[in-house]
């Protein structure tokens, strides 16, 4: 697995915590590692298919990134650079307190930039900044299981995959039409995979659906609690699902970005005092900071 990343060296830090030799590299033990490669291989060999997988104990609750960590565990190699955003921010609780897990747990080289690093792991988004051949992102998934809501049933979820039976959430879809005139989902939205499986590309805004679609890096999802593996193998056909009559269509915004200026990227509401008042910034730091620099280098040159 290690041999379809990018070796990347660039400019990225070092990591800031020295490895720990008390614990294995990656923290998971070997044949655990083997074990999740060989469920990765079977799930970038059939997009979008639910690979089970024996989930491990890890030094954080089920729900925080169990099954994303785990994931980027068996794959990250020493020359990795690695990168960990949450919520498409790289300085939040969650991003920081994985970063240095890793950084302690292998030693690698971490990263805030998207372009250097080699491994990004990622809850609820994907990058602003396009993504390059021989990159690995990684999904933390709380639930893998697109008809969940509308099929409890294991077995017969793994029935209507079996036929591809999907027509149950195209009603929802509609359903949704029916109330509000357009689809309402605005996250989670599901996605067929090389025209086969129907998948769930773990919580991330529909404005990012987009991206999945015909990527030139490699998508892996993980989920701990519920111990399943799926992949999207590079440059693979991705499809939201829609009707000829309401075609997909992502979210838009009447403001921009309050820091950068941005009106082509997924956008925060934020509280700013107790009057309510609201301002609108980029998810994704990087990207903003990027454009904020530039202006500013732009406006130093002038």
């Amino acid at each position: 697995m290690n041999q379809i990343m990018s070796q990347t060296d660039a400019t990225a830090v070092p990591a800031t915590v020295a490895r720990d030799d008390h614990y294995n590299f990656g923290y998971l033990d070997e044949s655990t590692k083997r074990m999740l490669r060989r469920a990765l291989l079977k799930a970038v060999a059939i997009p979008g298919y639910q690979v089970p997988f024996g989930s491990r104990e890890m030094p954080l609750p089920y729900g925080w990134g169990t099954g994303g960590i785990q994931v980027t565990a068996a794959i990250i190699g020493t020359q990795d650079v690695l990168k960990v955003i949450d919520q498409g921010s790289d300085d939040t609780t969650n991003a920081i307190n994985i970063r240095r897990f890793f950084a302690r747990v292998t030693g690698v080289k971490t990263t805030e930039r998207t372009a250097e690093a080699s491994i990004i792991q990622t809850r609820h988004r994907i990058p602003e900044s396009p993504l390059r051949a021989g990159q690995v992102m990684v999904f933390q998934v709380p639930i893998p299981e697109p008809l969940r809501w509308l099929e409890p049933s294991e077995r017969e979820t793994r029935t209507m995959h079996a036929l591809a039976e999907y027509g149950s959430m195209h009603v929802k879809l509609y359903e949704d039409i029916a109330h509000h005139g357009h689809i309402a989902t605005t996250y989670d939205y599901p996605v067929i995979v090389n025209q086969r499986y129907m998948m769930r590309p773990s919580p991330i805004p529909k404005f990012d659906n987009p991206k999945l679609d015909r990527s030139p890096a490699l998508m892996l999802f993980g989920a701990g609690r519920e111990k399943r593996v799926y992949a999207v193998p590079p440059y693979t056909a991705v499809k939201s699902l829609d009707f000829v009559d309401h075609p997909f269509t992502v979210e838009k915004w009447s403001h921009c970005c309050a820091q950068c200026g941005a009106t082509d990227s997924f956008l925060d509401e934020i509280i700013t005092d107790d009057a309510g008042t609201r301002m609108f910034v980029c998810s994704d730091t990087e990207y903003c900071g990027d454009r904020v620099a530039a202006q500013q280098a732009e406006g130093a040159a002038q």
